[in-house]
């Protein structure tokens, strides 16, 4: 793929997320042989939303990663921080600095110098973005390590640059960069303005560019916790992702797929992985047309605040992408008629397709990419169709002869128009 080139590929250290079959339990996930069908898949997406390991089970994870970086093993030059100098980066951790929360832990505003580690006064130097990992946490410090090998030796556009990282008695932290504009779930999710059609294609080809590239690399990389909070939006609303600690490293030589400990959110995680325990980049194609969905709808993977028809994403969604006529009532009606029409025929096609129940069927991301590329330009807004309808209408209005009889055909016609699914839709 032609974005390789943008990035660069370090030789991995495969201590942390090496694949191999022998050293995942095989008592952690169910190994009976299923039939993933219909009937299964519909099982799995009623599930909760929740993590797909419960905490309590974290330390059961056998991915042993390696010892910590130390300063002789840096990967690709990452600055090396203490614990003072990102306390007083970000004003001594204070609350009012806090940008997110996961898993993980806290994440922190802070300001560095441009050339080195020292802190600065906020507004100057260069605002980074801090990770605290809470002390408690094995599977944290797992992941840990994780973002530390994979993102310190991958650089690609749409990847976030992890800037550094701090290793000092239990402390540990990891500075990235500041994305302005903060993930995609904020801005399609819980915002009043809705994100605009071309900046929703510009991110979804973004953050389709960075699954390209960790897929198409002289190792494979498996992403595998694609969902809207991992990605991430600079100023421009560029996507990249972020949080590489349920990362892997994907099957090599004549191995179909990577055997391991299902971990994930549920909504997001490809069925047959869940059921299965077998890894592949599918499972992040799966789980990139999850994400379109919700791009496309602006609803959420999974809302218990629905009706129970509609709490899944997936199973809601699914009728009307495999119709054309329906397709566009899954359009998000906050958009009104603000979106390319044949935009919204080839999204919803490619997200049927990454969908797929059968892994192979689904496209690569090299073949999402091309697909996506092309919409970024297309002008047929909905909006527009609309008027010149109203206009043709109104001229013909003016004719003295079957008047009435037009109007009542063009009534129908509009009633039945997927320029008027926005009205249905609010019902």
């Amino acid at each position: 793929m032609d974005d390789n080139n943008c990035g660069c590929w370090a030789v991995l250290k495969r201590g942390v997320c090496k694949s191999s079959a022998s050293r995942d339990s095989a008592n952690t996930i169910p190994r009976t042989s299923l039939v993933y069908d219909t009937a299964t898949e519909t099982r799995y997406l009623n599930a909760s939303n929740r993590e797909l390991y419960p905490p309590n089970e974290a330390h059961l994870s056998s991915d042993n990663p390696d010892p910590p970086p130390s300063d002789n093993k840096s990967p690709c030059q990452l600055l090396q921080f203490t614990f003072q100098e990102l306390k007083s980066a970000t004003g001594n951790f204070r609350p009012d600095s806090i940008l997110g929360e996961g898993g993980f832990g806290y994440v922190f505003k802070g300001w560095i110098e441009e050339n080195g580690t020292a802190p600065a006064k906020p507004g100057s130097g260069i605002t980074v973005a801090v990770k605290s990992l809470k002390p408690d946490g094995l599977q944290g410090h797992r992941e840990w390590v994780a973002e530390v090998d994979f993102l310190g030796q991958l650089h690609h556009p749409n990847l976030v640059k992890l800037i550094g990282y701090c290793i000092e008695d239990d402390q540990r932290l990891l500075v990235y960069e500041f994305m302005t504009r903060g993930s995609l779930e904020n801005h399609l999710f819980r915002r009043t303005i809705p994100l605009p059609w071309s900046n929703r294609i510009k991110i979804a080809l973004g953050a389709a560019k960075g699954l390209a590239f960790l897929h198409g690399g002289p190792e494979p990389v498996i992403y595998r916790d694609f969902k809207t909070s991992n990605i991430l939006l600079d100023s421009e609303y560029n996507s990249k992702l972020s949080d590489f600690g349920l990362a892997k490293a994907g099957p090599q030589g004549d191995k179909t797929h990577v055997s391991t400990r299902v971990v994930g959110t549920y909504g997001y995680a490809a069925p047959e992985y869940v059921m299965t325990g077998h890894l592949t980049s599918k499972s992040d194609v799966y789980s990139f047309g999850v994400v379109l969905l919700e791009i496309l709808t602006g609803r959420r993977s999974m809302d218990k605040k629905r009706p129970s028809g509609e709490q899944n994403l997936v199973t809601w969604a699914r009728p009307y992408l495999a119709d054309k006529r329906k397709l566009y009532q899954l359009v998000d009606p906050r958009l009104e008629l603000n979106y390319s029409l044949k935009g919204v025929q080839k999204v919803s096609q490619l997200a049927h397709n990454c969908l797929h129940r059968d892994p192979k069927s689904r496209p690569t991301m090299d073949e999402v990419v091309k697909v996506l590329t092309p919409l970024q330009d297309l002008n047929d807004l909905a909006i527009l169709s609309y008027h010149s309808r109203l206009s043709q209408q109104g001229r013909r209005k003016k004719k003295p002869e079957g008047s009435q009889q037009l109007s009542n055909t063009q009534s129908k016609s509009i009633r039945g128009s997927p320029l008027n699914t926005g009205k249905q839709r609010c019902r």
